[in-house]
């Protein structure tokens, strides 16, 4: 079996180290012959940059690295063009004055390999000199190549003093593109995400955005196909060890790492989870642990959003190009980081306007996710979430309730007395979060012909019905008895008998800050 190429973002130490490698040249040829110049959002460790370390390679003219691939006999190898690769990861941008500094070394080394000097004082300046300089030089139009292009604007998000001087000298940066319009033939920028680009790109010829485009929507990750096919030995191996059958590791593949999607219709795996998984042979968190959340996690905690990781939310076409980079809504940040993925794209009789509807796109990112959240509003580790959600996870499919109430008040106690807000959706979404954290299939706000159930999960052999009360100034035991009164009156049981799983009925009542539970099993 070929080498799985982990944390490999060079196409050429790829190809010539014989990694395994899935081939996106057909992708690439549609995009250098539809266009000039081309922006693309993905979430980090998505591909971004061994992309554009192929379109590096395929411009200069490397064809003994494309042997066998797509491209290989559609391409004119007698072209090769002088190549400006940015990568802003590998340039100093701690703040303006860095930035402008490290910049300035950067692209002069580049001039010193084609001996080249530039007279320019500031980055923006020898950007432009060097575009056409090496134009003049070689006599064929020059390929800029940026990977990475938002990432001094992301990490200058929480250090606001240097988000304005940031923003300025990039906008100042990518403006050269328009004055030297003339002297380029390939133009691709790339980076996490979209809101910055508004801002950033004001100056400069708008970029083809093809993000959301359907041709391009598997040019980073894995289809379905394309797993089965070129990780077809590693599925055998994995299954070998766990001792199924490979159709059986396909499946928890498909739903731990598949389900990216950014047009609704084509899903694709996770590049960097999926290479992790077939070395490590273990269904975990791979992708999720080498970021930090904790941006994010404080955004859903602060504005109280926790709802949007239990249910669909839509967006609007336009909704997506509405960013202000200084109050993106959280859905949005969520989507650009990869947390949420288009589900359905679907467009109404009477609009002409496409509307999206996101939701998270598999198991890994919902448990680890959903985790951290708990974590963040209980104020309890992450590292201690794990036994936590084993506890109560036996709890409920033993049936235990008092042990069950038991670490539900213990970790109501958690939560700071200022975050606690006094309305049902608030400690709905919550409830619902843990459910979700401790792996049970949970649905909320379930209809019924009569009326709404608040959640209904299921685990192993048993349906649960949950009706969740919320009272100031009631008594928990007179919320407890009305939850099961609703129940037993709007019969919400009466679609699930038939079904060969136990049904329980369980009251969760939170008055003030006491919490009561009570489950009981229903009898057809």
């Amino acid at each position: 079996m070929k080498a799985l190429p982990v944390g490999v973002q060079s196409f050429a130490d790829l190809r010539k180290k014989d990694y395994l490698y899935v081939d996106k040249t057909k992708e690439v040829h549609q995009l250098i012959t539809s266009g000039k110049i081309y922006f693309l959002s993905r979430p980090r460790r998505f591909g971004k940059s061994l992309l554009a370390s192929t379109l590096e390679e395929l411009f200069k003219g490397n064809k003994p690295l494309f042997e066998g691939l797509y491209i290989y006999d559609k391409y004119d190898w007698t072209r090769q063009y002088p190549v400006l690769m940015i990568d802003w990861s590998n340039i100093k941008h701690s703040s303006a004055e860095a930035i402008e500094i490290d910049t300035c070394r950067f692209l002069a080394g580049i001039a010193a390999s084609y001996q080249i000097t530039l007279l320019s004082e500031y980055a923006s300046g020898k950007f432009a000199e060097l575009i056409e300089r090496l134009y003049e030089k070689t006599g064929c139009q020059v390929v800029v190549l940026v990977d990475e292009y938002d990432m001094p604007i992301l990490d200058a998000l929480e250090n606001t003093a240097e988000l304005a001087p940031m923003r300025a000298f990039l906008q100042e940066f990518y403006r050269v593109l328009k004055g030297v319009d003339k002297y380029l033939q390939f133009v691709f920028l790339t980076g996490v995400s979209k809101f910055a680009k508004v801002s950033l790109f004001s100056g400069m010829n708008s970029p083809d955005d093809i993000t959301m485009d359907e041709t391009y929507a598997a040019i980073c990750g894995y289809t379905q196909e394309e797993l089965e096919a070129c990780f077809a030995d590693y599925i055998h191996e994995f299954a070998c060890k766990m001792k199924v059958t490979d159709k059986i590791i396909i499946e928890s593949v498909r739903r731990w790492y598949n389900g990216y999607s950014w047009d609704g219709v084509t899903t694709v795996y996770n590049p960097f989870s999926t290479l992790l998984l077939f070395r490590k042979k273990v269904f975990s968190n791979h992708w999720f642990s080498t970021g930090s959340a904790t941006f994010l996690v404080n955004q859903i905690k602060k504005r109280n959003d926790a709802e949007l990781l239990l249910e669909p939310v839509q967006v609007s076409a336009d909704g997506f190009d509405n960013f202000e980079l200084d109050a993106i809504s959280t859905k949005l940040l969520l989507f650009q980081t990869g947390y949420l993925t288009v589900k359905s794209a679907s467009r109404a009789e009477d609009e002409e306007e496409l509307e999206y509807t996101l939701g998270i796109p598999n198991e890994e990112v919902r448990k680890s996710l959903i985790q951290h959240v708990v974590s963040s509003y209980t104020e309890c580790p992450v590292s201690d979430t794990g036994d936590f959600r084993n506890r109560m996870r036996r709890q409920l499919s033993d049936g235990d309730v008092s042990g069950f109430q038991r670490n539900m008040r213990a970790q109501f106690a958690r939560i700071p007395y200022q975050l606690h807000i006094p309305c049902d959706a608030y400690y709905h979404s919550l409830i619902l979060l843990w459910l979700n954290m401790l792996g049970f299939e949970v649905l909320g706000e379930v209809p019924t012909s009569i009326g709404r159930i608040d959640a209904v999960w299921k685990w192993k052999d048993r349906i649960v019905i949950a009706e969740i009360k919320h009272d100031e100034k009631s008594a928990p035991e007179a919320l407890v008895q009305e939850a099961f009164d609703q129940i037993h009156k709007r019969r919400y049981y009466d679609g699930f008998a038939g079904s060969n799983r136990r049904i329980a009925l369980m009251a969760i009542a939170i008055a003030g800050r006491d919490i009561e539970c009570r489950m009981e099993e229903w009898e057809t």
